[in-house]
């Protein structure tokens, strides 16, 4: 393939690898809008209900891993073409749920998987395309998780109305596998991406370097407090009267703000710094934690969903933190267990501050213990940029 008509391609593995995630996180969020209709068809706890997602969530970040080692060595195609078919296969049949619990074998597993093998392929299938241009072109891609985030639950909150729960996750599965299993055969790898990236680290090398581990416990750290609002947020827009309409919008909006965020941070991340832009978005969703727990009126929740979602959409740092330093010899697959730390915050953030309220009444301690882990986060990268500067860089 020519050089010109390669670069031309990787805008179309752009646009793949957008609406793949855009597919993915968009089911994955649409958890939203089914929240208070699992309250009222199961009769069960917040806790158990949060724990469906959070489930999930771990599945995917934890499937990211072998996800990225399968794309490093067959190619993103086959992989997300899989992981589009887990998506469809896990909405088809939790459709059919009879109890929560069999919400965590059809939904968790399923979406978790799914978004697994569509997740890290596509981000790490990104990087060897472009290079000074690379945070905006990951940032471009990923903004398909903020568009998921915005369309998903609202999306789903319309078949919901029109449907039944029951409709609406027969409608996405059939909706998913369209639009997703197209995108899944435009992607590709970039041709000799893997011969170029031979001096890159491997997967059990970077795992032994001191950035690695500081990138994976912010990860966790962060993940503790951001993934709360993405499944708490609607039904305390109710307990604050609001309405359930009001709430599906208030996830939206984070969707909103993550998509701005993504559009907008990348290149700013290219000319600053990528590690004081992650740093930065890091403290800033500590701080709008904090505000959420002093503000109750509709109007003030939008602001704080979206400025939330913008630092959320600062994650794009991340990818093009691990290609600098690593190279694209395994860039999937380091990203892949990087994010099994994500996975292990998101499965303690959203089921603990459901189990709080359980017992509580209110979501003021998961709040404050969210945005005390944000700070921790940015922390980590802090002292992480601080050792960089005694530390040669990977140079590809």
């Amino acid at each position: 393939m020519q050089p010109e008509k390669q670069e031309q391609y990787g805008w179309v593995v752009v646009a793949a690898a957008f609406t793949l995630m855009f597919v993915g996180f968009g089911a994955a969020y649409s958890f939203a809008a089914f929240f208070t209709a699992f309250e009222s068809e199961f009769g069960a706890s917040r806790g158990h209900i949060a724990l469906v997602f959070s489930l999930a969530a771990l599945a995917w970040f934890v499937c990211g891993a072998p996800g990225g080692v399968l794309a490093d060595r067959f190619g993103p195609r086959r992989v997300a073409l899989a992981g589009v078919a887990c998506l469809a296969a896990a909405l088809a049949l939790a459709s059919a749920a009879g109890s929560v619990t069999t919400l965590y074998v059809t939904y968790s597993i399923g979406i978790g998987l799914g978004v697994g093998l569509v997740y890290v392929p596509s981000v790490g299938a990104v990087q060897p395309w472009f290079g000074a241009n690379r945070a905006f072109a990951s940032g471009l891609a990923v903004a398909g998780i903020g568009a998921g985030n915005i369309a998903g639950p609202l999306l789903a909150a319309w078949w919901i109305a029109a449907l039944g729960w029951r409709g609406a996750y027969l409608a996405l599965a059939a909706f998913i596998l369209v639009v997703g299993g197209t995108a899944a055969l435009l992607i590709r790898q970039k041709p000799g991406a893997r011969r170029h990236a031979a001096g890159g680290s491997g997967v059990r090398a970077a795992m032994k370097t001191p950035a690695f581990w500081l990138l994976y416990a912010s990860l966790v750290f962060s993940c503790i407090g951001t993934f709360v609002p993405m499944v708490h947020l609607g039904p305390y827009a109710e307990d604050v009267g609001l309405s359930a309409a009001q709430g599906v919008t208030l996830v939206s909006l984070i969707g909103l703000g993550s998509l701005l965020g993504r559009f907008t941070i990348g290149p700013f991340a290219d000319r600053l710094g990528r590690q004081g832009s992650l740093a930065a978005m890091y403290a800033g969703l500590g701080a709008m934690l904090l505000v959420w727990l002093a503000v109750q009126s509709y109007w003030l929740l939008a602001v704080f969903a979206v400025v939330f979602g913008a630092c959320y959409g600062g994650y794009v740092a991340l990818p093009t933190l691990v290609m600098d330093r690593y190279g694209a010899r395994s860039v999937s697959g380091i990203i892949g267990f990087l994010y099994t730390g994500a996975g292990l915050g998101t499965l303690l953030g959203p089921w603990l501050a459901g189990v709080a309220y359980d017992r509580l009444g209110a979501y003021d301690v998961p709040i404050v213990a969210g945005a005390l882990s944000a700070f921790l986060a940015s922390a980590c990268i802090l002292v992480l940029r601080k050792s960089e500067k005694t530390r040669p860089h990977h140079r590809r």
